[in-house]
């Protein structure tokens, strides 16, 4: 009797063999659709279907992952460079303090970022994650985004790290996407882990914004809940 092989919750009906091929393809697929779940999070900040979204394609439908993760950038860029943009250039030193806050707190906000402060933290960290997920190396002197203070030069330098990420992730294929990068990291979860990082900071961003009366771009006009 000839051995049926089982592969992790695929059932292969008849006597048909599913090649290594084809199984490489349906595990690359499953990954994909997992690592949506964060882009998921970018977009219903952005309001769904918002400015960044890409063509509308077919449930079940293969998808190249360098689209995929490029249209992921392309939201976690729009909602970034707003939030940067929407910050007046004399906030750009801006952090929470005591004075801000209910009187008798006792929380300590000594070392805390300014908002300039967290945009470059997010730009050096986007270099750094993205050169892994693309295999390549930035132009930059990632250190030195870290001592920048104008809000202009700040700007420039969040759309070239963004620029950068583009670059990076139209070099994942589905043939190198689970390629080991080192240990069991891939293209794949180090993408996941740079939009996650970049989500979190962004995040911190709007309280900032918040905390001066400015409204995050990505959340004008939106009904609230």
């Amino acid at each position: 009797m000839r051995r049926k092989i089982v592969y992790a919750c695929l059932v292969v009906k008849g006597e048909r063999k599913m090649t290594m091929k084809s199984v490489k393809s349906v595990l690359v697929a499953t990954a994909l659709t997992l690592m949506v779940v964060g882009v998921v999070g970018v977009q219903a900040q952005m309001g769904g279907g918002g400015m960044g979204a890409g063509p509308q394609v077919a449930a079940g439908s293969a998808v190249d992952p360098a689209k995929s993760m490029d249209a992921a950038v392309t939201r976690l860029e729009n909602l970034w460079m707003g939030a940067a943009q929407a910050m007046p250039a004399e906030k750009y030193g801006f952090a929470p303090s005591a004075a801000i806050f209910v009187p008798g707190q006792t929380v300590k906000y000594d070392g805390v970022r300014t908002f300039a402060q967290i945009v470059t933290h997010t730009i050096q960290a986007n270099y750094n994650a993205f050169a892994s997920v693309g295999g390549i190396k930035a132009d930059v002197d990632v250190q030195a985004i870290g001592s920048l203070k104008n809000k202009d030069d700040i700007v420039k330098a969040l759309a070239a790290t963004f620029a950068f990420a583009h670059k990076a992730v139209a070099n994942v294929t589905a043939a190198n996407a689970f390629q080991s990068i080192r240990g069991t990291q891939t293209p794949v979860t180090a993408f996941a882990g740079a939009i996650g990082h970049a989500e979190d900071e962004y995040g911190q961003a709007v309280e900032y914004l918040r905390m001066n009366a400015i409204v995050p771009p990505a959340s004008e006009g939106r009904p609230r809940m």
